[in-house]
């Protein structure tokens, strides 16, 4: 029997949110539209614009509500980034035609956009891998960490980002005690994001659960990938993780993206 995949980001959202243990990992994500462009801007101050279904970071923009910290009496601009490319706008509607060329007649997402943790200056985010094991439990079987690129608001490697350890990157920011607890309930939410999702989607056998990291050590589901790469792991000091990584997708039935 095939491995299920799910392409609708929002579908996957709509299934989360129904886990009152998973619900407080969910940035606010609502289905875009100028009025709820305008809305998130005004309570977040930064929020991410991305393809309903899409892979790779591509197409996936930032906006912000910007203000002049010189001059307090000035209306505040719009900044929008896509790949390395800034462009200001003086109103929220020029803003919206600007986003508008991108999304066509596409479903597009508004996220809330989350302040992570940086390592040096740069961005990242963890990517936990998710597997059904040969007992036919759910098992968080690896983490890798994900910097971005300078200058670049996505992580993924295909777009420069690069592909650490979560102990180096965490390493500035959380002492060993730290470290073991946020562990712990990364593997644990990885865990219960699978589950969640196999309740609807029985054929489920792997899921990527990107996950971010604020200043206040909170733990953010950014994306939920059913197709993920297996390959970075390979990077792992660990070469054990790797191992059992490939046993499992063996086990069921992903052979050719492991030759």
């Amino acid at each position: 029997m095939a491995i299920q995949r799910i392409a609708s980001k929002w579908e996957k959202t709509v299934i989360l949110r129904q886990n009152e243990l998973i619900h407080p990992y969910i940035p606010d994500t609502r289905k875009y539209s100028v009025e709820h462009l305008g809305d998130m801007l005004n309570t977040y101050g930064v929020v991410f614009i991305k393809p309903d279904c899409g892979t790779y970071g591509i197409g996936v923009m930032s906006a912000e509500l910007w203000r002049d910290e010189l001059d307090s009496s000035a209306n505040p601009n719009y900044k929008l980034r896509h790949g390395i490319h800034t462009e200001m706008f003086p109103t929220l509607e020029e803003l919206h035609a600007a986003i508008t060329p991108h999304i066509g007649k596409r479903l597009y997402l508004i996220q809330t956009g989350i302040r992570t943790l940086t390592f040096r200056r740069s961005k990242f985010d963890i990517r936990a891998l998710v597997q059904k094991t040969p007992h036919k439990n759910w098992e968080t079987t690896g983490f890798i960490g994900r910097l971005a690129a300078p200058q670049k608001i996505i992580t993924n490697y295909r777009s420069g980002g690069t592909i650490m350890t979560i102990e180096n990157l965490f390493a500035p920011h959380l002492t060993p005690k730290q470290f073991t607890s946020v562990y712990k309930e990364m593997k644990i939410l990885g865990v219960r994001v699978a589950a969640q999702l196999a309740r609807r989607f029985p054929n489920l056998k792997e899921i990527g659960l990107d996950l971010a990291i604020d200043e206040q050590l909170h733990i953010w589901i950014l994306e939920v990938n059913t197709l993920p790469a297996l390959f970075p792991f390979k990077h792992l000091h660990n070469k054990s993780i790797y191992k059992k990584i490939r046993r499992y997708a063996v086990h069921y039935g992903r052979l050719k993206s492991l030759k």
